[in-house]
């Protein structure tokens, strides 16, 4: 082995220009993939260390959604249309999926939330005059934002490090529908609308995933999130009460699916108890007696007492969206959300556990995407490079046809010559990979220094997950790369050394005389 290492240092030697040709291709190859690399796991670890510590916690716990429904912190993503929008099903068993969680190890924090969308605007109508007449206004300008309402005593608790540069935090025994507004909002607002929106203005919010519902609220501070560089959708956080109307958990939500239990059971009564006088005057009855509305005296007092109507739009202050946790480990974050999933199985208990990525799959599934597309690029990188090389080495090959000859008329076997070229490839692409990983380290020390950020544009926020623009390469990435670039690179000389060792002693002999 020791001879073969030395004859193929000796050649490597003797065909300077080709040995830094293929050099220079695996040191940038190696170089822009550990680059590549390094980025996409940027990305990935800045958006969950974002979503886990301010949004989403660790684990997040739903209703289980219908078969053709997602759902997650955004709301519900379908492909079913019914006409009406879906809305996130609220938690029905509500204090058993706590009792549980309160139950499994390794649990350190839970908080409630309630989530919706919303469009923010301050007056009788909302004026879309900028936007059709300003250039610079754009429809990433329009206030639109997630509503986020959480547990008066824990969830800031939770999911606190907002920053309030102006105004208070919510008070949630005011009595009064409060919010507490991004400031990005504040800028689209002031950009869209021409108007000043300052601490103490009454505003009006319409639901972007409720039925018209309009409702009043005041702005009671500003704030900018506890990541300043966060990719997340801009938010503004609320009272539960407040959330509720626009996510639809009032007591007319319940009563719908009670009516549905009720039509399913029609069936089951009789004609004469259907159509007898005794049957409506019971639901008259129950239904007064329900909601002590007044006494029925006759037609027109039906029409105008509106008791009944107020009583089902009143919200339901037990209703909750999601049960949050954070844990302990993260580590064993997962392995936690496998075992709260058995225990709500085994007991039958309408309920979900998720991990963060799938509790914010609406945003996070965009940034997969783009990983994907980094990931196909690097793969078609890879290729060219390793089509390069083994053109090259066949190149090289083919001209040491009469070498290949010499060694074979002298008794070398093609096992021999064979190992010979391995040993030269493997020489080269060990050397050249080490030289690009330290020519990636390099940069990426130097980039990262810079602390470049592009605050300013929301969708380059998106697609790197964050406003700051670094890289994170890490053991695993290095190591696979380096692997990757040698099998490459030994894979690319099988063709050109098969070739060359199927050219008998004599034929390479007489083909280097000529």
């Amino acid at each position: 082995m020791r001879v073969i290492f030395q004859l193929a240092l000796r050649n490597l030697k003797e065909h300077k220009a080709k040995t830094i040709i293929i050099s220079l291709f695996i040191i940038f190859g190696t170089a822009i993939v550990i680059l590549g690399n390094s980025f996409i796991e940027s990305v990935n670890r800045g958006l969950e260390k974002d979503f886990r510590a301010n949004y989403t916690g660790d684990i997040t716990i739903s209703a289980i959604p219908p078969d053709n429904w997602r759902v997650d912190i955004f709301g519900v993503d379908t492909a079913s249309f019914t006409g009406e929008i879906p809305q996130v099903p609220a938690l029905t068993d509500l204090e058993k999926v706590e009792k549980i969680v309160s139950e499994t190890e390794g649990i350190s924090q839970t908080t409630r939330m309630i989530t919706a969308q919303g469009l923010l605007f301050k007056g009788e109508e909302i004026d879309l005059t900028s936007f059709m007449e300003d250039d610079s206004v754009s429809i990433m300008d329009i206030p639109i934002f997630m509503l986020f309402a959480g547990d008066e005593s824990t969830y800031f608790n939770v999911f606190g490090g907002q920053h309030i540069t102006e105004g208070r935090a919510l008070d949630y025994t005011s009595g009064e529908n409060e919010l507490l507004i991004d400031t990005r909002i504040r800028d689209s607002f002031q950009k869209f609308f021409k108007k000043d929106l300052d601490v103490g203005d009454s505003v009006l919010v319409m639901g972007a995933n409720s039925n018209g519902v309009i409702r009043e609220a005041k702005v009671v501070g500003f704030y900018t999130p506890a990541n300043i560089h966060s990719a997340m959708f801009q938010t503004i956080y609320c009272t539960p009460g407040f959330a509720r109307a626009f996510a639809d958990l009032t007591y007319g939500s319940l009563m719908e699916e009670t009516q549905v239990l009720s039509e399913n059971s029609l069936s089951d009564v009789s004609e004469d108890d259907l159509f007898g006088d005794d049957f409506f005057s019971d639901m008259i009855s129950d239904e007064t007696d329900s909601f002590e509305s007044t006494e029925l005296e006759d037609f027109n007092s039906i029409l105008g007492d509106t008791s009944i109507r107020d009583a089902l739009n009143k919200t339901d202050n037990g209703a909750w969206h999601f049960v949050q946790a954070k844990v302990s480990d993260p580590n064993k974050a997962q392995a936690i959300v496998n075992e709260l999933n058995a225990k709500f199985k085994e007991m039958e208990i309408d309920a979900k556990a998720m991990n963060w990525n799938e509790a914010g799959a609406s945003y996070t599934k965009t940034v997969a995407g783009i990983n994907i597309l980094f990931n196909i690029l690097v793969i078609i990188l890879a290729v060219v490079v390793f089509i390069i090389i083994m053109n090259t080495m066949m190149v090289s090959i083919m001209e040491r046809t009469s070498e290949i000859g010499t060694m074979r008329a002298l008794g070398a076997e093609k096992k021999f010559v064979r190992k010979l070229f391995y040993t030269e490839a493997l020489s080269i692409t060990v050397v050249s990979s080490i030289i690009g990983t330290i020519l990636a380290l390099v940069i990426i020390a130097i980039f990262n220094s810079l602390n470049i950020t592009v605050d300013s544009n929301m969708i380059a926020k998106i697609i790197l997950g964050g406003g700051e623009i670094q890289f994170s390469p890490t053991p695993g990435i290095i190591i696979a790369t380096i692997g990757g670039v040698i099998f490459g690179s030994l894979a690319s000389n099988i063709y050109p050394v098969s070739s060359a060792l199927k050219i008998t002693p004599l034929k390479a002999l007489s083909k280097g005389a000529e």
